[in-house]
C-alpha cells in the first residue's frame, strides 16, 4: 500500500541519516518506526487494560498527606529544575 504522508524536515532528515547508516531506504526506515509506534500502542492500551482504579485509589490513600522534602520541590536548586 502506498501512502503519502507530511513529515516533517528535521525527522525526514534524521531517517535519512539512518537509512544511509544502515544501507536502508529512506521509506523502510520510516515504516519501522510506524510500526514499532504502532506496537507501542497496542503493549500500552493492553497494559491500560489490567489496570485497576479501585486498587490505585487504596494505595494511593495509604500515601501520607505531607508536603515534599525541600530537595524535592520543584524549583529547588537542588532539584535543577
Amino acid at each position: 500500500m502506498i501512502v503519502s504522508v507530511d513529515i516533517p524536515h528535521d525527522i525526514y532528515n534524521r531517517a535519512s541519516a539512518i537509512a544511509r547508516s544502515q544501507e536502508l531506504s529512506v521509506a523502510g526506515v520510516i515504516a519501522t518506526a510506524c510500526v514499532e509506534h504502532v506496537r507501542n500502542w497496542d503493549r500500552l492500551a493492553s497494559r491500560a487494560k489490567q489496570g485497576d482504579r479501585e486498587r490505585f485509589l487504596e494505595v494511593l490513600a495509604k500515601v501520607p498527606d505531607a508536603e515534599p522534602d525541600e530537595r524535592d520541590r520543584f524549583g529547588s536548586p537542588i532539584c535543577g529544575a
